[in-house]
C-alpha cells in the first residue's frame, strides 16, 4: 500500500493502551499506509485525501493487536494428549512422539496455531521451535512461511535442546542437537531470516529450551551468539517446583540464579511461565528488565501454578501474556488469555485486588510489545506506530448489557473480531482469515496429526 493511500475507521469505542490509557467513548482511527496517522475523539478530520476505505465501526471497540510471546506450534498436532499429566509427566510422554515431527507436519501445525491466533485479534506472533530430528527438513523455514502467508508479525525463537535422557535431561536421545550444531543452526536462521528494521514482518530470537533439557554450555555460548548477532533471548523459567528441585540438585542454585551465572538475565532476555518465583527473583528479573511471558491457561493446565503476576507488574517486570503450545492450551486463542489471567491471578494472595481489566488489556498489547522488543512499534494506538490493531464487535446478546467496552472484552464471552489489520493490511473480517484456507488448513492439521500418530505408534 502506498504511504499516502488512507483507510479511515469511525464511530467506534477506543482503548489506545498507550502510557496515560488514554480512551475515546466515541473516535477515530486514521491509518495511512502501514502506519496509525491520527486518531482522536468524535469523527475524523475533514479533507483527507486519497481515503480508500471508510469504515464505519459503531459498536465495536479498536484496540492495539494482541501480541503473543510465547507458543510451540508444533504441538498443534498432538492436542488432547496426556490431558492428566504435570509438566514433567506431560514431556515424558509426548517427547517420543514430537521427536519424529518433519518438514511436512509442522507447516501444517504452524498455519493451524497461527489461524487460531490471527482470527481471534493476535497481530504480532511468536513461535519458540526447538524439536528438530535429524534429517527432517528445513522446520524454520516452514514456520515462518506460515506466518508470512497467514499475515502477521512474527518473531521466530530458533529453539534447541542438547541434553538427553543420558545426559540426566528428558528428551530422548535422539530427540537432540549437538551443542556446536544447535549453534551452528541458530546463526544460520539468524543470518537467513532476521530482519532487524523498523516495521520488520519476520525477527529471529536465539532459544534454548530449559535448564533440565539444554547443557550450560549452550545457555552461555547460546547468549554470547545472541548479544554478538544483536537479537534478543528466550527460554523457559522456573516453571514448576520440580524445575527448581533439578537447578538445586544438578546446578547448587535456583533457576534465576543459574540464569544470571550462565548471562541469562537481561533488557533483551524473556522467559516463558515464571511461575515459581522468589521476592529476590522477582527483584533480580526487575533490576535486569528481564521479560516474563505469563501463559495462565497452560499453567493452570499442567498444574504449574499461579505466577506472581500483580508483584512483578508492582516491581517493574515486563510481562506479555502467551498461548503456550497447543497440547497444553487445546484453545490455541490468546484472547481468551486476557480473561484467565485476570481470573487465575484473582485466585491469589491479592485475591480481587490482583489485576483489572485494563492491566489485563495491557497484558496482551504493550505488555507483550515490550517483552518481544517491539514496543516503539507496536502494542499501543499512536500516531506514527505501525498499523496493527483489531475492531471487536461488542453490540451482540453476548455483550450487550455491559456498559464499559474494555470490561465487556475482558470479562466476557470472547468478542468477535470483525477486521483485523497488520501493517495496515486486513488479515481478518467477521472473524474469518483473508489469505489462508481456514478450512483447507483444519483438512492438513487432521492429516498431519494422523500421520504423526501412525509413525509413532510404529515407534
Amino acid at each position: 500500500m502506498a504511504a499516502d493511500r488512507r483507510i479511515v475507521i469511525e464511530n467506534c469505542s477506543i482503548a489506545t493502551v498507550d502510557a496515560h490509557d488514554t480512551e475515546y467513548p466515541s473516535g477515530y482511527v486514521v491509518i495511512a499506509g502501514n502506519r496509525i496517522e491520527s486518531l482522536g475523539a468524535g469523527r475524523a478530520p475533514d479533507g483527507l485525501e486519497n481515503v480508500d476505505r471508510r469504515i464505519d465501526a459503531t459498536g465495536h471497540l479498536v484496540t492495539p493487536g494482541l501480541v503473543n510471546t510465547h507458543h510451540h506450534y508444533y504441538q498443534w498436532i498432538t492436542r488432547g494428549l496426556a490431558t492428566d499429566h504435570n509438566l514433567f509427566n506431560w514431556l515424558v510422554a509426548l517427547y517420543p512422539t514430537w521427536a519424529r515431527i518433519d518438514e511436512h507436519m509442522v507447516y501444517a501445525a504452524a498455519q493451524g496455531s497461527l489461524a487460531m491466533m490471527a482470527r481471534g485479534g493476535v497481530t504480532t506472533a511468536m513461535d519458540h521451535h526447538y524439536v528438530f530430528p535429524a534429517g527432517s527438513g528445513d522446520l524454520s523455514g516452514a514456520i515462518i512461511r506460515a506466518a508470512r502467508e497467514t499475515g502477521v508479525r512474527f518473531t521466530l525463537a530458533r529453539g534447541s535442546m542438547d541434553r538427553s535422557e543420558k545426559d540426566g535431561g528428558l528428551p530422548p536421545d535422539f530427540a537432540v542437537e549437538t551443542l556446536e550444531g544447535a549453534l551452528a543452526a541458530t546463526e544460520a536462521t539468524v543470518k537467513e531470516h532476521h530482519d532487524s528494521s523498523f516495521g520488520a514482518m519476520t525477527q529471529v530470537a536465539v532459544a534454548p529450551c530449559s535448564p533440565f533439557s539444554v547443557s550450560t554450555e549452550l545457555l552461555r555460548e547460546g547468549a554470547e551468539l545472541a548479544r554478538r548477532l544483536g537479537v534478543r533471548l528466550h527460554t523457559h523459567g522456573s516453571e514448576t517446583v520440580e524445575e527448581e528441585q533439578f537447578c538445586k540438585e544438578l546446578f547448587g542454585m535456583g533457576p534465576t540464579d543459574y540464569f544470571e551465572s550462565t548471562g541469562w538475565l537481561g533488557e533483551d532476555v524473556w522467559m516463558a511461565h515464571c511461575v515459581h518465583m522468589n521476592d529476590s527473583d522477582i527483584a533480580a528479573f526487575a533490576r535486569t528488565k528481564t521479560g516474563v511471558a505469563h501463559c495462565p491457561s497452560s499453567n493452570a493446565r499442567l498444574a504449574a501454578g499461579i505466577a506472581r503476576v500483580p508483584d512483578m507488574l508492582a516491581a517493574g517486570v515486563p510481562v506479555g501474556l502467551g498461548v503456550d503450545g497447543t497440547a497444553s492450551n487445546e484453545s490455541g486463542e490468546l484472547h481468551t488469555e486476557l480473561r484467565n489471567a485476570l481470573l487465575i491471578n484473582r485466585l491469589g494472595v491479592h485475591r480481587e485486588a490482583a489485576l483489572n481489566a485494563r492491566q489485563a488489556l495491557r497484558l496482551g498489547t504493550h505488555g507483550g510489545a515490550q517483552v518481544l522488543g517491539r514496543a516503539a512499534e507496536t502494542g499501543s494506538l499512536e500516531a506514527g506506530k505501525l498499523a496493527d490493531l483489531v475492531l471487536w464487535k461488542l453490540d451482540t446478546l453476548a455483550h450487550a448489557s455491559i456498559a464499559d467496552p474494555v470490561t465487556a472484552l475482558v470479562f466476557g464471552a470472547a468478542a468477535p473480531v470483525t477486521a483485523s489489520f497488520v501493517n495496515g493490511r486486513q488479515i481478518v473480517e467477521d472473524s474469518r482469515l483473508l489469505h489462508v484456507d481456514e478450512d483447507a488448513i483444519a483438512r492438513s492439521t487432521r492429516e498431519q496429526a494422523q500421520r504423526l500418530a501412525r509413525i509413532a505408534a510404529q515407534g
